[in-house]
């Protein structure tokens, strides 16, 4: 993984080097033949049209395009973490690369299939949704840095270029080591990615593919030992070194890897020659095979945590999932109709274990395989300041049952607010790990015959730069599945509530500006009724950040600096499961109301970020009573830079 990480660093330093030396004589082919020379905000002496920072496009898996944003804004800096996007409403552990436990839950689905278990390590999962592809006049290259904790480092590296206007690809790579403070805790994670799109000259053919792989490492140590949380609430100064206190096991480990290889292509039958065209019609296929498992080792039992196991030495258990999808659609547009699909799907599932298992003179099945057959559709139709889009989906044929629709209307009040409005409904089979699981501990292993969860979500935002961004959805869940601790057993079990959950969220989002002064303010209030207490949430979350940011030495330099305050209220917070990397519900201690106050200070110099914070500062003056998880305490005062480095050549 270092390897590779140095390798692409390598390549980012020596391309903009090499054209450094070349005086940026030669453009690419594309950048010729688009009659566009390097990136700039003037016209050059030939007069040609000269490459902007909107010519470099990203391209979403749904067709969405935006361009490289190569600015320093608060909402940068919010995403300059480990995720690389905003993880507000998730709590994250002590060490990078480590699970997050979720302070939010959002139960929009358009999903017909279980998902893989394991859910507390895919935080860091890139699924199809997270992948982009680009178009680029020239070639690009990002390099991300950043410091961890103890004798490692995150960094990903990124390179694109169209060869021709027609074929772009790119190569991305990130990797992560940290040792952590705490023992038994290092993290080693590695996402690689390879994109590409192409089009025909005449513009009826258009694919797009990607292949990633990851592996995702983390030792397991269960957290603190019970009566070591004593040591570390007490803040006295023997203990501030964290290797010392003992963690309730140092021989284990958990790994999740994946690979995934995904085609989405389509050819136009009846091209849209000109706006005043009102038919358009093609076919599309979408061919996707990924292949994941998760394993986790155990040099010795653990029984005092996890029961009594077959073996009482060198457990090692593994689950995998082969998933092969096929979609054909059918895509029909008109001016007065709007944009058309229907589709027709088949997943071929292959999940399980490779021996059975007999338990209490009963057998546990040691596979789920079948095929899946759905049928859906897409409708989308702009009118004015009118958007109104809608997708459904069912299954028709198999072993799981499955179903939703979703619809969601935009109205543009005027060029300050924008409403939207939207519905979803959802029926789906719990996560593979609920209706099947083995382990080398007793208690770990089950074969359920679970009810789909059901879920409605009616939504509401409104967009304003002037006002606010505000944001309430209200959901009911049915048969909602989770993990708990069993009564008789005090060990963790699959369970499903079979009443009915219902879930307000509010969320506000302002930010206020006086002159080169801004506060920045995320809050998020949300409202459980749940009988038996299996969905749990803080009731308030807040995130405010007052900041100064300002051009500096003759606009030379961008500097933006401040302090963040995180905040949630007490709740019954989720405790963490190492053997299943999922969280369990717990209702015995609540944990919350500590506040996390981070200082920042960053800088922008032509194309390069640089990022410098001291993290949880006031961590030895408010108490020593921060927590992740029961026993798993939040990270102690740091501090921690890096940079984001964007060249064009």
């Amino acid at each position: 993984m270092n390897k590779l990480v140095l390798i692409f660093f390598l390549i980012g330093i020596t391309l903009p080097s090499m054209a450094q030396v070349k005086k940026q004589k030669r453009t690419s082919r594309l950048s010729k033949e688009l009659g566009l020379t390097q990136i700039t905000d003037s016209v050059g002496k030939s007069g040609k049209k000269l490459a902007k920072i909107e010519d470099y496009i990203i391209i979403s898996h749904t067709n969405d395009t935006t361009y490289v944003d190569t600015t320093l804004s608060i909402q940068k800096e919010y995403k300059f973490n480990y995720l690389r996007k905003d993880n507000f409403g998730l709590m994250p552990f002590s060490n990078l690369g480590q699970t997050y436990n979720s302070l939010t839950y959002n139960f929009q689905n358009t999903s017909l299939m279980p998902s893989f278990g394991a859910r507390a390590k895919h935080f860091n999962y890139m699924e199809i949704e997270d992948i982009n592809y680009y178009r680029v006049p020239t070639p690009l290259t990002e390099l991300f840095f950043k410091t961890a904790f103890e004798q490692g480092q995150l960094a990903d590296s990124f390179f694109t270029v169209n060869t021709s206007p027609q074929f772009n690809f790119s190569l991305a790579y990130k990797g992560l080591r940290s040792l952590g403070k705490y023992q038994h805790i290092l993290t080693s994670t590695g996402n690689f990615r390879f994109t590409t799109n192409y089009q025909t000259k005449n513009k009826r053919y258009n694919a797009r593919a990607h292949i990633v792989m990851q592996d995702l490492m983390n030792q397991e140590n269960g957290g603190l030992q019970d009566d070591n949380v004593q040591y570390f609430e007490t803040g006295e100064e023997e203990f501030l070194d964290r290797s010392i206190l003992e963690v309730d096991f140092q021989n284990a480990e958990s790994m999740l890897r994946g690979k995934r290889f995904h085609l989405d292509h389509n050819y136009k039958i009846i091209k849209k020659k000109d706006s005043l065209s009102k038919n358009k019609l093609s076919v599309g296929h979408i061919i996707s095979f990924e292949d994941k498992y998760y394993q986790y080792d155990q040099s010795n039992a653990q029984t005092n945590s996890f029961g009594t196991a077959f073996k009482s030495s060198k457990l090692q258990e593994r689950v995998t999932l082969e998933n092969f999808y096929n979609q054909i659609n059918l895509n029909y547009s008109n001016n007065i109709v709007g944009d058309l699909q229907f589709n027709v799907s088949a997943n071929n599932y292959n999940y399980g274990y490779n021996k059975l298992v007999g338990l209490n003179g009963n057998v546990i099945t040691n596979r789920l395989k079948g095929s899946i057959y759905s049928a859906g559709g897409k409708y989308h139709k702009q009118y004015k300041s009118f958007d109104l889009q809608g997708e459904v989906g069912m299954n028709v044929s198999g072993d799981f049952d499955g179903n939703f629709l979703k619809a969601d209307a935009t109205f543009k009040l005027n060029k300050d607010i924008t409403a939207i409005a939207s519905v979803n409904h959802s029926s789906k089979a719990p996560n593979y790990n609920f209706l099947l699981y083995q382990s080398n501990y007793i208690n770990y292993n089950w074969q359920t015959n679970f009810n789909n969860t059901e879920t409605e979500q009616i939504a509401f935002q409104l967009k304003s730069k002037k006002i606010a961004n505000i944001s309430v959805d209200y959901t009911t869940i049915n048969d909602y599945t989770y993990f708990k601790k069993d009564e008789a057993t005090s060990l963790v079990k699959p369970f499903q509530n079979s009443g009915t959950i219902n879930y307000l969220r509010v969320k506000l989002e302002k930010e206020i500006k006086v002159g080169k002064f801004a506060l920045n303010n995320t809050v998020l209030y949300q409202n459980v009724k749940d009988a038996d207490s299996t969905l749990n949430a803080p009731e308030i979350t807040t995130r405010n950040t007052l900041y100064f940011a300002s051009h500096l030495f003759k606009k030379a330099m961008y500097l933006q600096t401040g302090v963040t305050l995180n905040y949630f209220t007490k709740y019954n917070m989720n405790a963490y499961d190492p053997v299943l990397a999922e969280f369990y519900v717990q209702t015995e201690k609540e944990f919350g109301d500590f506040p996390r106050l981070d200082f920042f200070i960053n800088a922008k110099i032509r194309q390069t970020r640089i990022f410098f914070k001291a993290e949880h500062f006031n961590s030895a003056l408010t108490g020593y009573n921060y927590y992740s998880a029961p026993n798993n305490p939040y990270r102690d005062f740091t501090i921690r830079f890096g940079i984001v480095w964007n060249f064009f050549l």
